[in-house]
């Protein structure tokens, strides 16, 4: 066995060395219980005199032997050699002084002790505990933070920059450039008279109202100027051209679907209602094709004639969504074209077509008090194809009546404009005869403004009413005094 360590000094207690035991045992034994020299030496004897040489012992073995043997055992293994060269007496020093690298992912005491060496613990009391908490969140979750504050950058440029417009009018995406709305306009003076100041109002609200409706949803508007004068024959077609108008819009744009006729006395009242989400993405809802449903006009239908098709022969036609080209609302007197809805189509065109047929307007303009729309009331009882591909909607999805038209009964919800549901569009037909057409116009404009109202405007108009109710009225009182 080699000698690893030192002899113990305690009594009674350690371990044996070869060479190193000392026979002497207090209790008069052997070396047993023992493991320290009981001589001490000088030199190379015997400090009690019973020693044999110098710094020795009964077996040979000296303390400096002994010293020798125990380094070579703890610094240098068995089959090395000892303090030869440069480099094997330097290599401890030359080892320590290079750079050490800790591969492992698990820190040990220095690493912890390296890591939190300079940093004070406890600094700025309860703020700075949050601080550091808030910290250590936001490193945990960097990467949640970071498409978080990506999203919230997209939904601001998308909201403050015209990619919105973009995106709505899309036919990819949000299909605003399938829409096209015809607005009837005056622009020239009118067809028989002059336009005064409150005609010139009418018109500046209803085109700003349409143009600022279609820009937030990507729709075509085409204002088109009714003072343009289409001769047939001897005779003027005053209040026919929005047949003829129609037509040339759908070779104007040929990419749309739909178009949306309005008159000037028209206005948008919920700009947040899309045609799409209002009308379109449920058009077999909001349509039916039966006109027994609302029938003013008493028309017979469908034609009991056996010699028709079993299409022409249904209340409801074929029932598909694709044989739709013809939308038109009912007021209390029949067909209402203030606000209606043309498909392009084969059909359309030869609707179009037979609408504008000179012969009947020579034949018939006189007696058609309502002109092209009573045309197209004599076309759907006369024509069974006609009636394949007409839907009717109710009136105040799209065409809503302030009170005073539609006779003077009072109020009735089919027809009339109702502030707590929120009606599309409100139409003030026949305002010329004995009612105040800017009146309404500014009136409708003005609940429109107040009823989309944004949450700052509600705020501040709130803010305004509390002031005026509290000190507003102290003040008047003191003036009073």
């Amino acid at each position: 066995m080699s000698l690893s360590r030192s002899p113990s000094p305690r009594l009674g207690g350690g371990w044996a060395s070869p060479g190193l035991t000392s026979p002497f045992d207090p209790s008069g034994g052997g070396s047993g219980g023992r493991s320290s020299p009981r001589r001490s030496y000088v030199g190379d004897s015997y400090v009690n005199g019973n020693g044999g040489g110098a710094n020795g012992s009964a077996h040979g073995v000296t303390w400096a032997s002994a010293e020798a043997k125990s380094k070579e055992v703890k610094g240098y293994p068995s089959f090395s050699t000892r303090n030869q060269g440069f480099f094997a007496r330097h290599v401890r020093k030359i080892s320590s002084n290079l750079p050490r690298f800790n591969g492992s992912t698990k820190r040990g005491y220095g690493e912890k002790e390296k890591l939190g060496r300079g940093r004070i613990a406890g600094t700025g009391g309860k703020f700075g505990r949050i601080k550091t908490f808030l910290g250590n969140i936001l490193r945990r979750m960097r990467l949640r933070v970071l498409i978080l504050l990506g999203l919230i950058l997209a939904t601001v440029l998308f909201f403050t920059t015209p990619l919105r417009g973009v995106y709505r009018r899309s036919s990819m995406l949000g299909g605003g450039s399938k829409f096209v709305i015809v607005l009837a306009a005056n622009i020239g003076g009118g067809v028989m008279e002059w336009k005064g100041p409150r005609e010139w109002a009418i018109e500046r609200d209803s085109v700003k109202n349409k143009k600022k409706y279609a820009k937030k949803w990507g729709y075509d508007l085409e204002i088109v100027d009714m003072s343009t004068k289409k001769r047939y024959a001897h005779e003027w077609r005053e209040s026919w051209e929005k047949v003829d108008t129609m037509r040339n819009c759908m070779r104007k744009y040929p990419d749309a679907e739909w178009f949306w006729w309005l008159d000037l006395n028209t206005f948008i009242m919920e700009p947040s209602y899309s045609l799409q989400s209002h009308i379109f993405n449920n058009l077999i809802g909001n349509t039916y094709r039966d006109i027994n449903t609302y029938n003013p006009l008493n028309i017979t239908h469908p034609f009991p004639d056996p010699h028709l098709d079993p299409i022409s022969r249904s209340a409801d036609g074929d029932g598909k969504l694709s044989s739709i080209d013809l939308i038109i609302p009912q007021d209390c007197g029949g067909f209402n074209l203030g606000s209606f809805f043309l498909r392009r189509s084969q059909w359309t065109d030869r609707l179009l077509d037979i609408w504008w047929d000179p012969v009947a307007y020579e034949q018939k303009h006189m007696e058609w008090e309502h002109k092209e729309q009573d045309a197209l009331e004599h076309l759907y009882q006369t024509h069974p194809w006609i009636r394949a591909h007409t839907a009717f909607i109710e009136q105040r999805k799209i065409n809503s009546f302030p009170i005073g038209a539609c006779g003077d009964k009072g109020e009735d919800e089919r027809f009339h404009y109702k502030e707590q549901d929120r009606d599309f569009v409100v139409n003030m037909a026949g305002c010329e005869w004995g009612r105040d057409c800017w009146g309404e116009m500014y009136n409708f404009r003005e609940l429109s403004n107040k009823l989309n109202r944004t949450h700052w405007e509600k705020f501040k108009d709130g803010l305004s009413e509390w002031w005026k109710n509290g000190f507003g009225q102290k003040e008047e009182e003191k003036k009073s005094r």
